[in-house]
């Protein structure tokens, strides 16, 4: 994870889910809210801030696994007290080769 994104993801202790991200999320990309929750408590978890679309409020990007083994890439904000997250999707072919690079480096060294 990245320095920037320990502090605000150490304030979040819920989920926020509404009207709004929830059913945008499970009809774009077939992706449930609870798999999005499962990415963030299962490791690897990989984390870097989306500056390029943080102009209104500091945005995330993560790559992670759900407890079933599917491999997302989730978007995300933090407000307040609860991560947000604004889009999902499988991860792209580029993206489970990062992700499996990490997780190999993570296995020969889990201090990593």
């Amino acid at each position: 994870m990245t320095e920037e994104a320990l502090n605000p993801l150490d304030r979040a202790s819920r989920f926020e889910w509404d009207e709004g991200n929830a059913p945008k999320v499970a009809s774009r990309h077939r992706v449930e809210p609870g798999e999005c929750e499962q990415v963030f408590f299962n490791e690897p978890f990989l984390v870097a801030a989306d500056l390029k679309h943080s102009a209104r409020e500091a945005r995330w990007r993560a790559l992670g696994v759900t407890t079933g083994g599917r491999l997302l890439h989730i978007v995300f904000t933090i407000r307040a007290d609860a991560i947000r997250v604004i889009h999902a999707r499988a991860m792209n072919r580029k993206e489970r080769i990062e992700y499996a690079n990490a997780k190999a480096r993570l296995e020969a060294d889990p201090h990593v």
